[in-house]
């Protein structure tokens, strides 16, 4: 009797350190399938669609530039606020986009996932390549804003070499964002009340960044605790790239990178450990 072969064989995860990134790259045509699910999900019934990508950071940057440089007259080394606030906010948008996305993985397709099988990662990926589309417009309209102010003469900008080094940012961005946002997702399909405190959390996190000002506007124990988020050393170098203000922290580079990698790392680990039955809790 012929044996059957089968195409697909589903089978049980034989190693905790298993990631099956071969099976996540024979899925990549429904990883772009979530990418291209995003953009028309969320701006299919807008009248601006694809604008608000600039308008929210563009209307925020404004608002804190009337708020903190002009009320509260933080000082931005020298670059212009405008500048200062919406090159923090491109970079800060896509970081909290794909974190917080990801981090509803699990219960936000709870439905989805209980009919058809494929590598749940995929739909993490997509958010993290859906995310760097948004960023590469926003990033569009903070060049033609430099060269705008540039002309006018009102910002004299200096690009420092280390522009190279911003798709590293990016890189570091991309997957700090993500390693946090599915280990948060795999801890709230049994404790839902972190969901909750996410969204608080991403607000303090902002805060506890310098996009409203930079690094040098601190000292003492604040100064300390902020050296401490990952996200700090990305931001302080990405102008220093831009706007050749400050210098280059390498240290602060490194920290970043390490930090991803294990937040990365365990955030890997555990969602493939809660995926085989996260459905029993969600």
């Amino acid at each position: 009797m012929e044996k059957t072969k089968f195409r697909e064989v589903i089978t049980p995860q034989q190693s905790f350190f298993d990631l099956k990134l071969k099976e996540l790259w024979n899925y990549r045509d429904l990883i772009m399938l979530f990418v291209k699910r995003d953009f028309v999900a969320q701006y299919k019934q807008t009248l601006l669609g694809p604008l608000w990508f600039v308008l929210q950071p563009i209307l925020t940057a404004i608002m804190f530039y009337l708020i903190f440089g002009r009320i509260a007259s933080i000082p931005t080394q020298g670059i212009h606020p405008f500048l200062f606030y919406f090159s923090g906010l491109t970079l800060w948008g896509y970081f909290s986009d794909v974190f917080t996305k990801c981090s509803n993985t699990f219960v936000g397709n709870a439905a989805l996932f209980g009919k058809v099988y494929f590598p749940r990662m995929a739909v993490p990926m997509s958010i993290v390549i859906s995310g760097l589309y948004k960023w590469w417009i926003q990033s569009m309209v903070l060049i033609a804003a430099i060269i705008g102010l540039y002309v006018l003469g009102v910002e004299r900008t200096n690009v420092h070499w280390t522009l190279v080094l911003v798709p590293v940012y990016i890189f570091i961005l991309a997957f700090l964002g993500l390693g946090l946002g599915i280990l948060f997702s795999s801890l709230t399909t049994k404790y839902r009340d972190l969901s909750f405190l996410l969204t608080f959390g991403v607000q303090l996190l902002m805060y506890g960044t310098p996009i409203i000002y930079p690094l040098s506007f601190t000292s003492g124990l604040m100064r300390k605790v902020l050296e401490w988020n990952p996200l700090t050393g990305i931001l302080e170098n990405f102008r220093y790239a831009v706007f050749s203000v400050g210098s280059f922290d390498f240290g602060g580079l490194m920290y970043s990178f390490v930090f991803t990698l294990i937040a990365l790392t365990v955030g890997i680990l555990v969602f493939y450990r809660v995926e085989k039955s996260f459905m029993d809790t969600v």
